[in-house]
């Protein structure tokens, strides 16, 4: 954590909607004039797309069947805690990009599935912000979660998530449903060891909750929308949050625990902007404070 140089990171499984929220804090910097050094999690992927592969076959071949980028062993958390840590103490630090697909490889010049080589950050960012799987992990000698200074979960419950996935693999990327529920069942250990932990760790969450059935995700026919979701957020410490103000803005909104506010799935994009707005002053202000 540094009071110079803050750190926000979104973390949340594939699937869960950190895009969305990456969205809204954009919103944010564009608004307040702030410059975000940006960190995506899949840079710190340990294997490009071949090798993981390749490294998945090995993995199953020694007995292994849960070996998924979900878990330590395909990341580089080691370099990500490092990276954190340097940039709060410095602002400088070096960070590289993975290329998801033709158009990122046309701007970058590297084939998809792979990463561009590493370079040092750029002086006179305002703030970091990474989006990703791991920013909120702690195990053994690593601990990314404590050189962040706003840790924000995104994760929707299990069955909505599965659908989302289900219909991004199927139909943009033409896996079979029997695929893509081998790649859920795969990383599900991961999962229950490595991504739920770090919601115990974040300052505040996001859950969204479908209000149609989705019992059985393997069957649903579409992805639930927001306006048939309710998104549930908890704050880790409800002091100093105007639940008053937030509920006279977030029209339909009501409070289900004391340090838990509950709103429409389509109010999501302007509650988080709510929340944030202020939070992301307060570190300007702090930063400016301490020259």
């Amino acid at each position: 954590m540094s009071v110079k140089h803050p750190i926000i990171a979104i973390t949340g499984s594939s699937g869960a909607g950190t895009t969305t929220v990456m969205r809204s804090f954009q919103h944010i910097f564009r608004r307040e004039q702030l410059t975000a050094q940006i960190v995506e999690g899949d840079s710190f992927h340990k294997f490009n797309r071949m090798e993981m592969r390749e490294e998945m076959k090995k993995q199953e071949a020694a007995g292994n069947r849960h070996f998924s980028h979900f878990g330590p062993d395909a990341n580089l958390l080691g370099e990500l805690e490092t990276v954190f840590k340097t940039y709060g103490e410095t602002g400088g630090g070096k960070v590289r990009k993975y290329i998801h697909d033709a158009s990122e490889a046309a701007e970058f010049g590297v084939e998809p599935g792979n990463f561009t080589e590493w370079k040092d950050i750029k002086p006179g960012s305002d703030l970091m912000f990474y989006e990703g799987l791991h920013g909120g992990y702690a195990s053994g000698e690593i601990n990314v979660a404590k050189q962040v200074d706003l840790l924000v979960g995104v994760v929707p419950i299990i069955n909505l998530e599965w659908i989302q996935k289900l219909h991004r693999d199927q139909i943009q990327r033409g896996y079979s449903q029997e695929a893509v529920m081998d790649t859920i069942l795969r990383r599900m250990p991961d999962y229950v060891h490595h991504i739920a932990p770090q919601f115990s760790r974040t300052h505040v969450n996001f859950q969204r909750v479908p209000t149609v059935d989705t019992s059985n995700p393997f069957i649903a026919k579409d992805i639930p929308t927001l306006d048939e979701s309710m998104v549930v957020i908890r704050f880790a410490n409800p002091k100093g949050i105007d639940f008053p103000y937030l509920l006279s803005m977030l029209h339909d909104s009501w409070m289900s625990r004391p340090n838990t506010l509950v709103v429409p799935g389509g109010k999501m994009g302007i509650a988080m902007q709510l929340i944030f707005t202020p939070m992301i002053l307060r570190l300007m202000d702090l930063k400016r404070r301490a020259g």
